[in-house]
């Protein structure tokens, strides 16, 4: 896709990806809506990028307050009039056991990992179809092709989110609307840093696989070359052979991901 000229919304755009892709879409010429719960990350951003004002905006959002997102959906179509692209990059992680999670927390992570994608995408597509077409992109992650310990919510929020964007493409896609899924394995961010662990506390330590992972720039462009032309992608080093493994010989798959025993 070339975008140039093409208003692109990012939400979770303060850190990681979700920068990296603000980044890169400046670079492409792209305008600009960046949003995420951190407003100070969020206009430092925007200044280090040097770009026109006028071609980019914030809009910070929190993915949790669910009732208020329909309204941010109207301010962020107002600021150009339209958006080409909306991609669902706002996210969270957990470390910790399924059943010492508070089910407050899981709540948190599937209503930022989940909820909030899903009702921003609703609010965005009709105007998008009216507008005459449109991209949604969705972060999800490998965890949204199998589970592993310590994940539990958060692969479950991922998995919802495959569900329901299969679907959603089935219904729109002679509408003009491209929906593109994305997973990630291990990326080299601080999602790691930044998991809720099993009261809400953030984990605050590094994942080594995650420290050797993909840079987030790399991930960045693939994700915007796969943008309006693929469904699914997978961005991963030999992480991503579990996907395979698991479809194939899910028994096999079980013993092999029961012996990691890093968090």
């Amino acid at each position: 896709m070339d975008f140039k000229n093409k208003v692109v919304w990012i939400t979770g755009a303060s850190s990681g990806i979700g920068k990296e892709l603000a980044i890169e879409l400046k670079k492409q010429g792209a305008k600009l809506i960046l949003s995420s719960r951190k407003r100070e990350k969020l206009y430092q951003l925007k200044q280090d990028l040097k770009t026109d004002p006028i071609n980019t905006h914030i809009l910070p959002l929190d993915l949790t307050d669910k009732e208020n997102l329909a309204q941010k959906s109207e301010e962020a179509w107002r600021i150009y009039g339209y958006i080409d692209v909306l991609i669902n990059s706002g996210g969270i992680s957990q470390r910790s056991l399924g059943l010492e999670t508070h089910l407050k927390v899981e709540q948190q992570i599937f209503d930022t990992n989940y909820w909030g994608t899903v009702i921003l995408s609703k609010n965005i597509i009709p105007k998008m179809i009216k507008n005459g077409g449109g991209n949604i992109v969705v972060i999800s992650s490998l965890m949204g092709k199998f589970g592993t310990q310590y994940r539990t919510s958060y692969a479950a929020s991922k998995h919802a989110l495959h569900g329901y964007f299969d679907s959603l493409r089935c219904e729109v896609y002679n509408k003009g609307i491209d929906i593109s899924i994305i997973c990630p394995g291990f990326i080299n961010t601080d999602i790691t840093k930044n998991s809720l662990t099993a009261n809400g506390e953030k984990y605050e330590k590094a994942d080594e696989f995650q420290l050797h992972g993909i840079p987030a720039k790399e991930c960045a462009l693939r994700i915007l070359s796969a943008t309006g032309k693929k469904e699914e992608v997978i961005i991963a080093g030999k992480e991503k052979w579990g996907v395979i493994i698991k479809r194939f010989f899910p028994a096999y798959f079980s013993k092999m991901i029961r012996k990691r025993n890093v968090i």
